[in-house]
C-alpha cells in the first residue's frame, strides 16, 4: 500500500491546479507546469488541495499514485517557491562566468567550457567559484547542475573539481614516501 501517493496535498495561495481530460496543469506567480497523468492513476482536486487515488488495484496502479502524488507535490513547491541547486568550483583557475543565458567554466582544461542556460532556469553568479541554478521545474534544476559538476568531477586526492554546494568529497591518502 502505498503511503506516499495517499498523502493529501495543500495547494499554496495564488496557485490553481486544473485536470484537462488526463493532463494536469499548476499555475502561479512563477510559470506553470504541466504533467500527463498515468490512466492507472486518478486526480482529485478539492477546494484547496489535491489527492490522488488508484483505478485500479495493482501492484503498477499501487507504484504509479506515490509517483504521480510525489509529481504533484514537486510542481506546488516549485511554482510557489522554486527550486535551486549550489555548484561549487574548488581548485587553482577554477571558476564560473554568466554571460547572459551561456555559462562559462574554467576548469583546468586547455579551453573554457561554454553551457548555454535551458528555457525556464536561471544561473545566477554568487562568486566565482559559485553558482546557483534556479527554476520551478525541480527535474530539470537538478539536471542540469549534474550536467555542470560532470564537466570536472571532484577527485578523492586533492579534492578538486565541481561539486555541488555543501557536498563531502571523500579523500584518499595517496602514496606513502617509503
Amino acid at each position: 500500500m502505498s503511503r506516499i501517493g495517499e498523502r493529501k496535498l495543500t495547494i499554496p495561495a495564488g496557485v490553481t491546479v486544473t485536470l484537462e481530460g488526463n493532463k494536469l496543469v499548476v499555475k502561479g506567480a512563477k510559470g506553470e507546469l504541466s504533467l500527463n497523468v498515468n490512466p492507472l492513476v486518478e486526480v482529485v482536486i478539492a477546494e484547496n488541495s489535491v489527492c490522488t487515488k488508484k483505478v485500479k488495484d495493482t501492484k503498477e496502479a499501487n507504484i504509479m499514485q506515490g509517483t504521480t502524488n510525489s509529481l504533484i507535490s514537486s510542481m506546488l513547491t516549485g511554482i510557489s517557491v522554486g527550486f535551486e541547486k549550489g555548484l561549487e568550483a574548488v581548485g587553482v583557475g577554477y571558476r564560473f562566468n554568466v554571460q547572459g543565458n551561456k555559462i562559462v567554466i574554467s576548469a583546468g582544461f586547455s579551453h573554457p567550457v561554454e553551457l548555454i542556460v535551458p528555457e525556464g532556469l536561471h544561473a545566477e553568479l554568487v562568486s566565482n567559484t559559485e553558482l546557483t541554478i534556479k527554476g520551478t521545474d525541480k527535474q530539470k534544476v537538478a539536471e542540469f547542475a549534474a550536467n555542470i559538476r560532470k564537466i570536472r568531477e571532484p577527485e578523492p586526492y586533492k579534492g578538486k573539481g565541481i561539486r555541488y554546494k555543501g557536498e563531502i568529497v571523500r579523500r584518499k591518502e595517496g602514496k606513502k614516501a617509503a
